[in-house]
């Protein structure tokens, strides 16, 4: 969102360049995001829902909690929108909300990570529970939360300035966490690709309900939707700045809500009917292999099991 500004208000300065979405206005944007606070709080009820369900019965899945907060961020954004529009001189609100736009969706690219993740462990466990690819993980994680402090501060900063240098600065900074952002997306491709791809593991695990294959599916269509939706905002990112009376195509309010909002609904969507809070649960305190399938849990049972059983025959034998 690094822009040039203009000199005649501020700070912050009012953006002089074209942005996604444009500048709100009661019609059509207010019903339209009504329309979508009301998708979004059915979806944060349902996840909510489920969570509580699932833990009633020990069933815990933090990932819906997680789709919880996400709903819940994109209820905030939209409403900052509506409000935006009914006061579109407040370039503070829309600094607002545009940071919200970006950051919202970071929460389901994180998720299906970890969908991936699971299904490498199950398929490669050796591989999967590595703790050189642990590492790596958080390491991503990190730069996730890097990416997130980066795009906040320069497009803070890009509208409390009219330094030149610093707005380049603070537009290199947003293109170097978009593309980061983007390449994020496409890691569960290439992780799923691996679990299938070398040789099938002697210790291959299964883990929640239906088949890996139907896991792997569902993950790779989501990291398809996910490139797309980081595809469109690194593009337009990383395109020519164009001035806010000559827009191009992409800064329209259409490709605004279809590449954010409608394709996160349609993510969400696929969760909720496909039950990934069934399909891709794994035991609490999984940390090493073989704890997909409890095979350690069951080995133990039985080493003790068999304990109690030789002790119940000594003392059986020293009644005697």
């Amino acid at each position: 969102m690094s822009q040039q500004q203009s000199s005649r208000t501020g700070p912050p300065y009012t953006p002089t360049t074209a942005a996604v979405g444009g500048l709100p206005a009661v019609i059509p944007d207010v019903p339209i995001s009504a329309v979508f606070i009301a998708l979004y709080i059915s979806f944060a009820v349902i996840n909510m829902t489920v969570f509580q369900s699932n833990t009633r019965r020990g069933h815990k899945f933090i990932p819906s909690v997680a789709l919880f907060g996400f709903c819940m961020a994109r209820i905030t954004t939209l409403v900052l929108r509506i409000v935006w529009a009914t006061r579109r001189t407040n370039v503070r609100l829309g600094i607002a909300a545009n940071i919200l736009v970006n950051a919202g969706i970071l929460i389901v690219y994180v998720i299906n990570l970890i969908f991936a993740q699971r299904i490498l462990r199950a398929k490669q466990p050796t591989l999967g529970w590595h703790k050189s690819l642990r590492v790596i993980y958080r390491l991503l994680y990190v730069g996730i939360a890097c990416a997130l402090i980066m795009v906040i501060t320069a497009s803070v900063l890009s509208t409390y300035t009219l330094v030149p240098y610093t707005l380049r600065a603070c537009r290199d900074v947003q293109l170097a966490s978009g593309t980061y952002l983007l390449v994020f997306t496409t890691l569960p491709i290439f992780i799923i690709a691996a679990a299938y791809l070398l040789p099938r593991s002697p210790i291959e695990e299964t883990f929640g309900a239906g088949s890996v294959k139907a896991k792997a599916i569902i993950t790779i269509l989501i990291t398809c939707l996910c490139i797309t939706n980081a595809g469109f905002r690194s593009g337009t990112a990383w395109s020519p700045p164009r001035s806010v009376t000559n827009p191009a195509w992409y800064h329209g309010k259409a490709p605004f809500y279809v590449f954010n909002f409608v394709l996160e609904i349609i993510i969400l969507c696929i969760m909720t009917i496909t039950r990934v809070d069934q399909r891709f649960h794994v035991p609490d305190r999984s940390s090493q292999a073989g704890r997909y399938s409890d095979r350690l849990g069951s080995t133990t049972g039985s080493v003790r099991d068999i304990t109690v059983d030789k002790e119940r025959r000594s003392e059986n034998m020293h009644n005697v």
